[in-house]
């Protein structure tokens, strides 16, 4: 009778344990970690006030990012700036934004290759998923990357490396045409080597 006892109280007590550290909340917390999410109205707002662009036209991009990916658990405000002619280089600088947790400096350099060619000035707001810690950012993000600028434009891509994914929303001004392979490099420190 009392091993009875124990092995059902053992089998609720793991039930809950299992509910408990699964899903997400109503208040936007993400799954075992407890860091707090973004909603899609708070990311609008910031992205439209931060780009400089009406509600409505990144309010696109941003329901096709959160369709995408869910609820970022940070996102980066920053500009940069990028060329190219055949191989190609971008610099760029923002501050990282985390519920419950300082703002934090970010700077990013990279290589790129490719059909691509001109130059272009952009900022730069990206939505950062399965980022739980700020020093989780520091590493190499791989991507594929296409513009089409002239004179101006908005557009998103996906940068993933070990489990974290990055969703760049540019604006920006130039005249910019092509596709091209290369990764972004996100660093504590300006870097003007860009490997």
């Amino acid at each position: 009778m009392d091993r009875r006892r124990l092995l059902l109280s053992g089998l609720a007590t793991l039930g809950t344990t299992a509910c408990a550290t699964t899903g997400m909340n109503d208040a936007g917390v993400s799954d075992q970690r407890g860091i707090e999410t973004y909603t899609i109205g708070e990311i609008t707002q910031q992205t439209s006030d931060f780009l400089g662009v009406a509600a409505e036209s990144v309010g696109q991009v941003v329901e096709r990012v959160f369709r995408d990916q869910g609820e970022p658990t940070a996102y980066i405000a920053g500009e940069e700036g990028s060329g190219a002619v055949v191989a190609g280089l971008r610099y760029g600088r923002g501050l990282m934004y985390m519920k419950d947790r300082p703002t934090m400096e970010v700077f990013w350099q990279g290589p790129s290759v490719g059909f691509d060619w001109g130059g272009n000035a952009s900022r730069v707001f990206t939505l950062c998923y399965n980022l739980y810690y700020p020093d989780m950012i520091f590493r190499r993000y791989p991507g594929v990357d296409g513009s089409a600028y002239l004179i101006g434009g908005l557009g998103v891509n996906y940068q993933r490396a070990d489990g974290i994914t990055l969703a760049p929303i540019r604006t920006g001004v130039g005249l910019r045409l092509g596709a091209n392979l290369g990764y972004l490099s996100y660093s504590r420190e300006r870097n003007l080597f860009p490997f």
